[in-house]
């Protein structure tokens, strides 16, 4: 049956949705079911062209379903053949796209400061994009300053996004490393830079910019069928031939274990909590201006936009994060809840890190998400209500006293601007 004949006899039946079924004669019951139901429907419509031949007019209610049928399946129609226009690929699962390569660092971006540690042996020469106080962002950072990895930082407009226009990846965090042949290999997904440099540091044998190819993007469909794409090995280290020394197993996969609850869990309490009210996001917007110096960065105009507009638009959002995740009212509670569960866990393994003596992966990676409200109303709530505080403090005084030292980069052209 046509899709149009399908919702012309659906609406003419008034069809209800039929009642669950189960056992062996479900798929009997549903058919036979269905059957009548389209044979009402046949019957209802005769009807309706009979009456339709004499002196009564037709009625209002059966042209306005019609109606709406013809443009829906038309509507429909239109939709799908536009998306497989625009998306050739759209069909197609376990789709690959390796990082992108770049000739050198893209004209007018503009870095705004640097990390510079004299002990840094990676070799490395890295420009990370980013908003200062984007949870993923923060992790990333957590990383490269624990690690003493000297970086470069360009500071992204939240609201225009200027700096990174010439990507085709419009998010941040976003990193460009320098390969050996001299040109850029450009990785995005905080956690996946994570593992990428991680394995490099582990064995520096392959290029960088070859060990980011084995970091894909993989197209694939969830649960509803939406189509997505992701890292799917983001939580994995690449090793050669076996694991570190010392690194078994089990500690593997408690460490992606935990990185991956920061990711899919932990960080989605954030919103919801620091921009629950119109006010306490106004009060976040202007911790993130001071932190991220964006004053200094950015002229005044551009600064009040990402304040302003950022604070209603996140205001907005977290309504929309707390219905999606399914929290209460009472959303404090569930941060607690998430911070308990993490310390419930170090006491349990009765160790100062979950890595043990020295933070691990996972340590920075909660670190880094939490860091990112270090100065919100809703950290100093946590600090009050768990004791998260002395395993984040702890943290914290290692990842600043291995970061290299900060050089301030100058802007030109930008009291022009403002």
């Amino acid at each position: 049956m046509s899709c149009f004949r399908l919702a012309t006899a659906t609406v003419l039946a008034g069809v209800r949705p039929l009642p669950a079924a189960s056992g062996r004669g479900a798929l009997p019951l549903l058919t036979r079911r269905r059957n009548l139901d389209v044979a009402f429907a046949r019957r209802q419509f005769a009807v309706a062209v009979e009456n339709g031949g004499g002196k009564k007019k037709p009625n209002g209610t059966f042209k306005l379903a019609i109606l709406g049928a013809t443009v829906g399946a038309a509507t429909g129609s239109v939709y799908t053949l536009y998306q497989r226009w625009t998306d050739g690929n759209s069909h197609k699962e376990h789709e690959e796209t390796k990082p992108t390569r770049l000739g050198g660092i893209p004209a007018g971006v503009r870095i705004t400061k640097r990390y510079v540690n004299p002990k840094d042996t990676s070799g490395l020469d890295i420009v990370l994009f980013q908003f200062q106080t984007c949870p993923f962002c923060c992790k990333v950072r957590a990383f490269l300053d624990y690690m003493g990895i000297s970086y470069s930082v360009v500071e992204v407009d939240a609201v225009l996004r200027q700096d990174i226009r010439w990507s085709s990846v419009k998010k941040v965090p976003m990193v460009l490393i320098r390969q050996q042949d001299g040109k850029y290999v450009q990785m995005v997904d905080s956690s996946a830079i994570i593992s990428l440099i991680a394995t490099y540091l582990q064995d520096k044998r392959t290029d960088i910019g070859e060990l980011a190819q084995f970091y894909p993007h993989t197209s694939f469909f969830d649960d509803d069928g939406k189509k997505k794409n992701d890292i799917l090995n983001k939580y994995f280290l690449m090793y050669r031939e076996h694991s570190p020394k010392g690194v078994s197993k089990e500690t593997e996969e408690s460490d992606r274990k935990w990185r991956s609850w920061a990711d899919s869990h932990l960080v989605h309490l954030i919103s919801p909590n620091c921009y629950q009210t119109m006010g306490e996001s106004l009060e976040t917007f202007e911790w993130f201006s001071q932190a991220g110096e964006w004053d200094v960065h950015f002229p005044k105009w551009e600064r009040d936009l990402m304040v302003y507009c950022g604070a209603t638009a996140m205001w907005a959002i977290a309504k929309m994060l707390k219905r999606r995740h399914a929290l209460t009212d009472d959303v404090r509670s569930h941060m607690y809840d998430a911070l308990d569960q993490w310390t419930t866990e170090l006491k349990k393994r009765n160790t100062k890190f979950m890595g043990g003596k020295q933070p691990s992966l996972a340590d920075l990676s909660v670190f880094g998400v939490l860091s990112s409200m270090e100065g919100c109303q809703t950290f100093k709530d946590c600090l009050q209500n768990t004791s998260i505080g002395k395993w984040f403090y702890d943290v914290k005084a290692l990842v600043e006293k291995n970061r290299g030292q900060l050089q301030r980069e100058r802007i030109e052209n930008l009291a022009a601007i403002a």
